[in-house]
């Protein structure tokens, strides 16, 4: 299996620069946290290793004089601490260390998707750290690992062999760069029972864990279309607060992702009934909702990208009306929206709907994107009326 250069990395390289804070890297199950992270090291702990859990048990001192913090150098050390999070105490531990000795040192805290659950739940460490948000391979990585200066990038053609090894195998590292079938499938098997059998019972303490995976399965086959929580409640036999809690443990912890609807400025527009994604396209059978999914995570590390290089506060929505008139997606930045995205695999013909939602919410653009059309050399982001977009022109733009 080749290695190529990450994104993460240029992100992580200018936050080792320019800030003093801890990076905390958050992101799915196997999507590559460690392998960036301990290639901009100096030294790396993980938990899992019996020594070094020793080590980070005596404390902030002992840890102080693993890294030999009172060494004089040209330039503060960096250190990756793994999988801390499996300490219950790994808050006050982090707090502790990084008040005493964060002058001297540079952190890059790593885990398992875990590390967010338990970020949310009552954060002691405000101001102490800077979140990044890690996602799979995308088509604008493919192109570019630089530090993106602006949102928006000029158009450029992906390698043939790049988009088909992403629709087919997704965009996590390892089945990306290997593009063999049989390992894809051997891998995204053995991702789910990773995630259901050790994430669930360790972290969320699920004790049915049969009707977790029945849930899982359900969710699995439905990336793209909207959650309704007494359907799903009534099939795996649970209460609907119980179906509720569960998908959004799942979604936290990166099985998939939710996309809630925009109804600011839109006449009669639903307001509740969110829609499911999966984080990994490549196992969906149905081409139009791998079509839909495969845009839907693009668009999320977009978005979840930006925001984290303080480029602004972008959110991911959709659109749809008790006319049953929709768009997939609506970019929004800084509370404003900014771009419509229609997704379709091969119908050319413009959606009536674009140019209805654009009226009413005044986003600058409209793009209905379309997977099997060839690359256009153009930037879409210079047009403002509703426009067909090739997928791989469109998608090139993005992070």
């Amino acid at each position: 299996m080749s290695e190529r250069l990450r994104l993460y990395s240029a992100v992580l390289q200018d936050h080792l620069l320019k800030n003093r804070q801890m990076a905390l890297i958050a992101g799915p199950r196997q999507v590559g946290k460690t392998t960036v992270c301990r290639s901009l090291s100096d030294a790396y702990l993980n938990w899992d290793n019996a020594d070094d859990r020793r080590s980070l048990l005596r404390g902030p001192a002992s840890l102080a004089g693993l890294l030999q913090l009172d060494r004089l150098r040209a330039r503060p050390p960096v250190a990756v601490l793994d999988e801390l999070h499996k300490y219950p105490k790994w808050k006050g531990l982090l707090k502790g260390f990084f008040d005493t000795h964060g002058d001297r040192v540079r952190l890059l805290v790593t885990g398992s998707s875990r590390l967010d659950v338990f970020r949310r739940g009552g954060d002691s460490l405000m101001g102490r750290y800077l979140l990044y948000r890690m996602h799979p391979w995308s088509v604008g990585e493919c192109l570019r690992t630089d530090l993106p200066a602006r949102e928006i990038q000029p158009p450029r053609e992906v390698a043939v062999a790049d988009w088909d090894a992403l629709w087919e195998h997704g965009g996590f590292p390892e089945p990306f760069l290997r593009r063999d079938s049989r390992f894809t499938r051997r891998w995204r098997s053995l991702r789910q029972e990773q995630l259901s059998r050790e994430d669930l019972r360790e972290v969320a303490h699920i004790t049915d864990l049969g009707t977790m995976e029945t849930l899982m399965q359900l969710l699995a086959e439905r990336s793209a279309q909207p959650l309704v929580y007494s359907n799903l409640a009534q099939e795996i036999q649970v209460a609907v607060d119980t179906t509720k809690r569960w998908i959004d443990l799942l979604g936290r912890m990166h099985y998939g992702f939710m996309v809630r609807p925009w109804f600011k400025n839109v006449a009669k527009a639903l307001r509740k009934e969110p829609k499911w994604f999966l984080r990994d396209w490549s196992g969906l059978a149905d081409d139009g909702a791998r079509a839909e999914t495969f845009v839907a995570c693009h668009l999320l590390k977009a978005v979840e990208g930006w925001t984290d290089l303080g480029l602004g506060d972008f959110e991911l929505r959709y659109l749809r009306d008790k006319q049953k008139r929709e768009v997939d997606f609506l970019i929004v930045r800084d509370r404003q929206p900014w771009f419509l995205v229609e997704v379709k695999l091969t119908d050319a013909g413009l959606s009536p709907s674009l140019a209805h939602f654009q009226s009413q919410t005044k986003a600058v653009h409209a793009f209905q994107i379309v997977l099997n059309l060839p690359y256009e050399p153009a930037d879409c982001f210079k047009v403002n009326h509703p426009v067909v977009v090739p997928a791989k022109t469109f998608l090139s733009q993005l992070l």
